[in-house]
C-alpha cells in the first residue's frame, strides 16, 4: 500500500480517474462499535460547540478533531475498520458540529424576541433541515467533488484525509503532521484561545481623517489553510479585504463625519453617526455590503449551476437499482430529500400563525436553502468549513424570506418567532452542507463508499439536533440574560433578532445591502470571482490576512526548490506540517474554548510588552519562520 496520498489526489487529473488511497471497493468503515463512536462524539462535539458557540461566539471545526480521535478509539474498539472506520467517525463528528454551528445562529433568536419554541417544533425543523441539506447536496455531487477535483481544492478536507493517511501509514507524513501539531499547539496554548498570555493580533488603526483598519491573527490553523489553498484563492480573498477596509470604510466614515450632531447608528441609538470609529463603520454597515455582495453572488452562481443540477437529478432518476454504489444511493438520495421537503412543510404548518404563511415559508425557504446549499458546498471546496461564512448567508436568506412576511402584513411577534424557526430550517441546511460536502470529499480522496458516509452523517446530524435543541432549551432561562449580568454573548442570534425586528419595523441600512449586490454585479460583469471575494470583504481582514501568509510561504518554498522533485516533496511534506497546524489548532482551541467558558480556566489580558503588537508581530515570525525552516528541511525519498 502506498505510504501517502498520491499526488493525483490534489490534482492533475479528472476526477473520473483518481485513484483512491484505499482500492478495494469491497471494504466499508461501518460496524455497532464505528456507530457507537460516532454517535458518542457527535453528541459531545454539538453539546460542545452549542455551549462555547452561545458563549463567546467562536466554533471549530470537528472534521480533524474526529479524525485524531478517532483513529485512537478505532485502534482500540474496531481495529479491523482502519482508515475507513476513522473515516465514518471524523464524518459524524463533523455531523454533529455543523449543526450546531449552524443552529445556535438563529434559535437562540427566538427566545430574545420574547417567545419560546417546543422540543418538537425544534427537532421537527432541524431533522428537515438535515434531509433537505443533504438530499440537495448530493444532486451536485459528481460536479463539486468529482468533475472540480484539482479545481476545489477543500482543504479542510485534504487536511483530514492525510490525518488518517498519516495514522494509517506512519514515515514522513505524520512526523510533518506531528511538528505543525505541535507549533500549533504551543502557539494555541500561550494565546487568546487557551491561556492568553501573550497577544497574537497586530492592530494598526486610522481614526482621524482616513478611517481604516489593518490586522493579522497569528493564527496557526489559519496559515495552514492558506498553504493549502495557495496564493491564487488566498490573494484574492485577501483584495476583498483591502476592499473593505481600505476603500468602503474610510469611504463611509468620511461621509458620516458630516452628519448632524443627533444623528445616530441605525442599530444603536447610543452610538452618534459623527463619532463612528472604523470597528462600527466595519460591524453596523460594511458587514451588511458584504451580505448583499453575498446574496448576488449566491444567486448568479446558483443561475450558473442550474444545468449541472438538472443533469445530476436526471442521473439520479435514470439510476438503476441494482447499479452498485450508485444504484444504492439513488434511492436513498431520493427518500432523504423527500422527507427532507415533508418534515420542513409538517414543521410549517405547525408553527406558522395560518395556512398562507406555512406554504409561502415553506416554498421559499425550501429554495433559499437550495440555493445556498449549493454555494456552501463550493465555499467548502474553497475555504473549508471552518470559516464558511453561514452567518452571512443566513442573513442574505432571512432577508429575503423576512420580506415576504412584511410584504404578506405577518409583522406581529409571534410571526417573527415563525420566521426565525423558517431560518432556522435554512441555517441547519447551509451548515449541514458544509460538513457534509467537507466529508464526501474525505470519503472520494481515501476510498470509501459515498453512501455509506451518507448514512453514517445523517444518523450523526440528527443526534446532533436533538443535542443542540436540549442545550438551548436547558439554558433558555439564562439565554434571557442580557446585559452586564448576561452568561451569554450570543453574537449571532442577536444580530438575526435584530435584522428581523429591523426589517419589520423598517429600520434597516437597505442602502448599505443593495449597494453590495451591485458591487458584486460589477465583479460579475468583470468576469472575477464574486463569492470568494464577498468572502474577503465579509470576513475580518485579520483572518484573510494569515491565509496569505500561509499562501505566500507555499511560494517561497516552491521558488527555493531547486527541481521538481524536491518542490513536490517539500509541498507534500508542507500540506503535512499544514495539516498538522489545522489540527492542533481545532484541538487546542477547542479544549481551551470549554475550559474558558465553563470556568475551569480563566485566563487574564496580557499586559505590558505581552499585549503589544510588537508581540503578536514577534509571534509571527516564529511561526512563519518555524513552519517555512521545518519544511525546507524535506529531502526526496523514493519508494523502496
Amino acid at each position: 500500500m502506498k505510504k501517502k496520498l498520491p499526488k493525483e489526489a490534489y490534482g492533475g487529473v479528472h476526477g473520473k480517474d483518481y485513484v483512491p488511497y484505499i482500492t478495494d471497493k469491497s471494504k466499508t468503515g461501518g460496524n455497532v462499535a464505528v456507530l457507537i463512536i460516532g454517535i458518542i462524539l457527535a453528541a459531545v462535539f454539538a453539546a460542545s460547540t452549542a455551549y462555547s458557540g452561545m458563549k463567546s461566539g467562536l466554533t471549530v471545526a470537528a472534521g480533524i478533531p474526529g479524525a485524531i480521535i478517532g483513529s485512537v478509539l478505532v485502534g482500540a474498539f474496531a481495529n479491523k475498520k482502519g482508515l475507513l472506520g476513522k473515516n465514518i467517525i471524523q464524518g459524524m463528528s463533523s455531523g454533529g458540529e455543523s449543526i450546531a454551528s449552524g443552529m445556535i445562529f438563529v434559535l437562540p433568536a427566538v427566545i430574545l424576541i420574547g417567545s419560546q419554541f417546543s422540543f418538537i417544533e425544534g427537532v421537527i425543523v432541524g431533522v428537515g433541515g438535515v434531509l433537505f441539506s443533504i438530499g440537495c447536496s448530493t444532486l451536485v455531487y459528481n460536479y463539486l467533488i468529482i468533475e472540480e477535483h484539482g479545481k476545489l481544492m477543500y482543504p479542510e478536507s485534504m487536511a483530514i484525509s492525510e490525518t488518517l493517511v498519516a495514522s494509517d501509514a506512519g514515515g514522513d507524513a505524520i512526523k510533518f503532521m506531528g511538528i505543525g501539531f505541535g507549533i500549533s499547539g504551543i502557539i494555541n496554548l500561550l494565546t487568546s484561545s487557551f491561556l492568553n498570555v501573550i497577544n497574537n493580533v497586530m492592530t494598526a488603526v486610522g481614526s482621524t481623517f482616513y478611517k481604516w483598519k489593518f490586522s493579522i491573527e497569528v493564527n496557526p490553523l489559519l496559515l495552514g489553510i492558506g498553504f493549502i489553498v495557495g496564493l491564487e484563492v488566498s490573494l484574492t480573498m485577501f483584495a476583498g479585504s483591502i476592499f473593505a477596509n481600505f476603500g468602503v470604510a474610510p469611504l463611509i466614515g468620511y461621509f458620516t463625519d458630516m452628519a448632524a450632531d443627533g444623528a445616530t447608528v441605525w442599530n444603536n441609538t447610543s452610538m452618534a453617526l459623527n463619532q463612528m470609529d472604523v470597528n462600527v463603520i466595519s460591524s453596523s454597515y460594511v458587514k451588511y455590503i458584504g451580505a448583499g455582495m453575498m446574496l448576488c453572488g449566491g444567486i448568479i452562481g446558483a443561475i450558473k449551476l442550474i444545468p449541472t443540477i438538472v443533469v445530476s437529478l436526471k442521473e439520479t432518476l435514470k439510476a438503476k437499482s441494482n447499479g452498485g454504489d450508485g444504484g444504492e444511493n439513488s434511492s436513498s438520495h431520493m427518500i432523504i430529500l423527500l422527507g427532507g421537503i415533508i418534515l420542513g412543510f409538517v414543521a410549517a404548518f405547525l408553527f406558522s400563525e395560518n395556512i398562507m404563511m406555512a406554504i409561502l415559508g415553506a416554498i421559499v425557504s425550501m429554495l433559499l436553502s437550495l440555493l445556498f446549499v449549493i454555494v456552501a458546498g463550493r465555499l467548502t471546496g474553497t475555504i473549508g468549513t471552518s470559516n464558511l461564512p453561514v452567518s452571512g448567508m443566513t442573513i442574505a436568506s432571512l432577508v429575503i424570506l423576512t420580506l415576504l412576511f412584511v410584504v404578506m402584513g405577518w409583522k406581529s411577534n409571534a410571526d417573527n418567532k415563525s420566521l426565525l424557526l423558517f431560518a432556522t430550517f435554512m441555517v441547519v441546511a447551509i451548515a449541514t452542507a458544509g460538513g457534509y460536502t467537507q466529508s464526501q470529499k474525505v470519503t472520494y480522496i481515501v476510498g470509501g463508499s459515498k453512501s455509506e458516509m451518507q448514512r453514517y452523517f445523517t444518523i450523526a446530524s440528527i443526534v446532533g439536533v436533538i443535542v443542540v435543541i436540549g442545550t438551548i432549551l436547558v439554558l433558555s432561562n439564562q439565554l434571557k440574560v442580557t446585559g452586564a449580568d448576561a452568561q451569554f454573548a450570543l453574537p449571532q442570534a442577536n444580530l438575526m433578532s435584530t435584522l428581523t425586528s429591523g426589517i419589520m419595523s423598517g429600520d434597516l441600512p437597505w442602502v448599505m445591502i443593495i449597494a453590495g449586490v451591485f458591487m458584486a454585479f460589477v465583479l460579475y460583469l468583470l468576469n472575477l470571482p464574486i463569492m470568494t471575494i464577498a468572502i474577503g470583504f465579509y470576513l475580518p481582514i485579520a483572518t484573510t490576512s494569515i491565509i496569505l501568509v500561509g499562501a505566500l510561504i507555499r511560494v517561497l518554498v516552491e521558488k527555493m526548490s531547486k527541481n521538481t522533485e524536491l518542490k513536490e516533496a517539500r509541498v507534500a511534506n508542507g500540506i503535512s506540517l499544514s495539516s498538522g497546524l489545522v489540527a492542533g489548532g481545532s484541538i487546542i482551541g477547542l479544549i481551551g474554548i470549554i475550559l474558558q467558558v465553563t470556568g475551569i480556566i480563566k485566563p487574564n489580558a496580557p499586559v505590558g510588552f505581552a499585549a503589544s503588537n510588537t508581540m503578536a508581530i514577534i509571534l509571527l515570525i516564529v511561526l512563519a519562520v518555524s513552519t517555512t525552516v521545518a519544511i525546507l528541511s524535506s529531502k526526496v525519498k523514493h519508494d523502496e
